[in-house]
C-alpha cells in the first residue's frame, strides 16, 4: 500500500486530496496545526515552518514510514491572499507567510529525502496562479508562491532521477457553499464553471504516477490565466 504525506491537511484542498488518496487505497499521514472532528489519514499536529515541529512530525510518523514514502504533498499555507498595502505590511506578517508557504516546503522535503529516496517517491508543492498574477496588495502571497515555483525546479533538478518533484497551480477554487458563486462567477472561466478540490485531487493523483514529468508546474484554473479581460 503507498504511503503519502499531505500537509495542511485538516479542511479545504488538504482535506479532499487526503480523502481522495484514501479513496485510492493509500495511507495517508494527515499534517496540519489542528484538526476538527472527521477528516481522513492518520493525523499528526504539526507547525511546518517550524524545523522542530517538523522533526517531532516525522519522527511520530516513523513506523509508517518504514518503507518509504511514495508522495508528498506540501498543500499547508497562510489562507487569504491579501496582507494589505505595502507600507503598512510589517515583517511578522510578511515572514509568517513565506515561512509556512515557502519555507514549511522546504522543511518537509528536506525531512522526507530519505524516505522519498527509499521508495522512489514524488513530491506535489503547492502553488498559486498568483505567482503569476496578481491583485493589489498581495506581495507575501505572490512572493511565496512565486518561490514555491523556483524551488520545485531546483529540487526537480537535484533530486532526480529518484524522485521526481513537481508543483500544482490552483486557480478559483471553492472550498465553501458552491451556491454561494454566482452565475458570473462561474461563467468567466473558460470551462464554464469555478473548480472544485476535486479538482485539485485528480492533478495530485496524476503527478503522483506520471512518471516521465518533473519539475512541471500544472496549472489547474479553468483556462483564466490564459483569457484576456478588458473592462470597458
Amino acid at each position: 500500500m503507498p504511503v503519502a504525506m499531505v500537509t495542511g491537511a485538516a479542511r479545504g484542498i488538504g482535506r479532499g486530496i487526503c480523502e481522495r488518496l484514501e479513496a485510492e487505497g493509500w495511507t495517508v499521514l494527515a499534517l496540519d496545526l489542528s484538526f476538527d472532528a472527521g477528516g481522513g489519514g492518520r493525523q499528526v499536529v504539526c507547525d511546518v515552518s517550524d524545523e522542530r515541529a517538523v522533526a517531532r512530525a516525522f519522527d511520530a510518523c516513523r513506523d509508517a514510514l518504514s518503507g518509504g514514502l511514495d508522495l508528498l504533498v506540501n498543500n499547508a499555507g497562510v489562507a487569504g491572499p491579501v496582507s494589505g498595502p505595502v507600507e503598512n505590511l510589517s515583517l511578522a506578517d510578511w515572514n509568517r507567510w513565506i515561512g509556512v508557504n515557502l519555507t514549511g516546503s522546504f522543511l518537509m522535503v528536506r525531512a522526507a529525502v530519505p524516505y522519498l529516496r527509499r521508495a522512489r517517491g514524488a513530491v506535489v508543492n503547492l502553488s498559486s496562479t498568483r505567482a503569476r498574477m496578481a491583485e493589489p496588495d498581495t506581495e507575501a502571497y505572490c512572493a511565496s508562491k512565486g518561490g514555491v515555483e523556483g524551488l520545485t525546479q531546483a529540487l526537480a533538478v537535484s533530486l532526480g532521477p529518484e524522485v521526481r518533484v513537481n508543483a500544482i497551480a490552483p486557480g478559483w477554487i471553492v472550498t465553501g457553499e458552491w451556491d454561494a458563486l454566482s452565475d458570473e462567477d462561474h461563467a468567466q472561466h473558460p470551462v464554464g464553471r469555478a473548480g472544485r478540490v476535486a479538482d485539485i485531487a485528480g492533478a495530485v493523483l496524476y503527478l503522483a504516477g506520471a512518471g516521465f514529468v518533473t519539475g512541471q508546474v500544472v496549472t489547474v484554473d479553468g483556462g483564466m490565466t490564459r483569457k484576456m479581460i478588458y473592462v470597458e
